[in-house]
């Protein structure tokens, strides 16, 4: 439950005044939330006052939302530039705004605050329209639930799927990517860094071909739309055309890009499970992937941060296909003494401090079971093409239990499954190394899951809609957290297929499943 009010208004929930403000005046309010204000001040100064959306019980209290605010900007553009006025949407609690470890872990002033980012919204403004449409800040508040709950952060180029107009109209705005803020500059806060995360709203061709490709690629083919978005990403909730109905060649650029680069998405989470054929269902020791019963076994905490160090990989178009390195002398998990950034866990040696102890115990397994739920197996051929056949990897998280499944060709390094023992467990996670020849064999079998005649109609209810409605606890202990390690969480499509679909390759002892999604609902997969 939020309540609209001016920032300024009277009462204990007020937000901080802008730098000007008196030394005794502003230091009543949080550090945080002051030094984002600043930066809000410095864009808008004569908006010191703007509307918000409060949350009445903070999230710290018991609340259900995040976002202890929303500030709503009137930003009057730059028609000569083709970008038209519009509101600005900004949140505050993703980082850190207390500093007293109510919401987030206070790590230091030099890594990130809180997750490390604050989400913004550019909602183009209507004609006669005297004050900003509260939906986009229930957007947000979505959006910062799966991330509270999920500890995953979310980088520019990344993408999630709504399945359903972002405004509960007719749009067909309906799924969006996230992008740097054009005019919002980090901030150094008492408490560490944010940055600010522009939720830009597309429309499902347009998802799709940032899932084929690279959400970096089609933003910048959004940025020479005007009516798309133009320079500074604007949504415009009427717009009834794609980018590629607008100017069909830009889906030649799309076509050539996915050619020439492969897909830039390196994981999702999603519903899948995976049986290990080779051992009799009994046998339930010894790392086995999937329990049966109700107490399934877990991933180890150093075993959760390299898998969502794994999702990160990929996320630079042009990185090595690498899984994260194992040191296995190194026993007390990030050795470092701040949390690192994005930066400094794909391009330094922090990724070698995470730790799977129990790798040493890694299982080679003759036959596996993959299942899938229809979302999910929608994109192994995404997988199969758009990663494997680049040299790539791409891993499967799931959301129903802890397990994981990454897909590896044999260009990538690191990796515990090898082509003399492709199948390969580490507890619940399960690598497959596939070879070129089996890809494109895989590819030709599966085809009929992308085929028109083997869908029915999409359902509203998709995953991110499913994830991001989820109850949020009202107390939680997360003191274990590190902020801003993960890079990529990516929410996909529901294509509906005619259930259950069945493939085998007797000669390699792999068999997959796409089953209905009440089968991971059910502890008994």
């Amino acid at each position: 439950m939020a309540e609209l009010r001016p920032s300024g208004a009277p009462g204990p929930t007020a937000p901080a005044p802008g730098p000007t403000a008196p030394p005794a005046f502003a230091s009543l309010f949080p550090p945080g939330l002051h030094a984002i204000y600043g930066e809000c001040r410095r864009l808008y100064p004569d908006q010191p006052n703007p509307l918000q959306v409060t949350a009445i019980v903070k999230y710290w209290l018991g609340g259900p939302d995040p976002l202890d605010y929303v500030s709503m900007y009137r930003n009057v553009g730059s028609p000569s530039a083709n970008i038209p006025e519009h509101w600005h949407y900004i949140s505050f609690g993703l980082s850190d705004l207390y500093g007293d470890n109510r919401v987030h872990e206070f790590t230091g002033t030099d890594g990130p605050s809180g997750f490390g980012f604050e989400l913004t919204f550019r909602l183009k403004r209507e004609t006669g329209e005297s004050a900003p449409p509260t939906w986009p800040a229930e957007l947000m508040q979505g959006l910062a639930r799966y991330v509270f709950q999920s500890e995953n952060t979310f980088c520019s180029g990344d993408h999630v799927s709504w399945h359903s107009p972002l405004d509960n109209s007719e749009s067909r705005i309906q799924h969006m990517l996230l992008t740097e803020d054009p005019q919002m500059q980090p901030v150094q806060t008492p408490f560490g860094v944010v940055t600010f995360l522009q939720i830009v709203g597309v429309c499902t061709e347009e998802l799709h071909s940032a899932q084929q490709w690279n959400g970096q690629g089609i933003l910048e083919l959004l940025r020479t739309v005007p009516i798309a978005g133009g320079p500074w990403l604007i949504t415009d909730m009427r717009r009834g055309e794609t980018i590629f109905e607008i100017d069909p060649h830009l889906q030649e650029r799309v076509d050539k890009g996915i050619e020439t680069d492969g897909s830039n998405l390196s994981g999702v989470s999603a519903k899948c499970a995976w049986d290990d054929l080779s051992r009799p269902p009994e046998d339930d020791e010894d790392s086995r992937s999937i329990c049966i019963g109700t107490q399934p076994r877990r991933l180890s905490g150093k075993d959760t941060e390299q898998i969502r160090e794994t999702l990160r990989r990929g996320l630079e178009i042009n990185s090595k296909p690498v899984l994260p390195p194992i040191n296995p002398q190194r026993q007390n998990g990030l050795a470092h003494d701040r949390a690192p950034s994005r930066k400094d866990s794909l391009e330094s040696d922090s990724s070698t401090a995470i730790i799977p102890h129990e790798l040493i115990r890694t299982r080679q397994l003759e036959s596996v079971h993959l299942k899938f739920n229809q979302e999910s197996g929608a994109l192994i051929p995404l997988c199969l093409r758009g990663r494997l056949l680049h040299g790539r990897h791409f891993t499967y998280k799931s959301i129903t239990g802890d397990m994981a499944i990454t897909f590896v060709s044999t260009g990538v390094e690191g990796a515990f499954a090898t082509e003399e023992h492709p199948y390969a467990a580490h507890g619940p996670w399960l690598q497959i190394l596939l070879t070129e020849e089996f890809v494109e064999k895989m590819l030709e079998d599966l085809e009929d899951l992308t085929s028109p005649e083997e869908r029915l109609s999409p359902h509203p209810a998709s995953l991110a809609t499913l994830v991001l409605a989820e109850t949020v606890p009202q107390q939680r202990e997360r003191r274990g957290r590190q902020p801003g390690r993960v890079g990529l969480v990516c929410l996909q499509p529901q294509p509906q297929f005619k259930l259950p679909k069945e493939y085998s390759w007797p000669e390699k002892k792999l068999k997959v499943s796409i089953l209905p999604d009440v089968v991971f609902d059910s502890p008994l997969h």
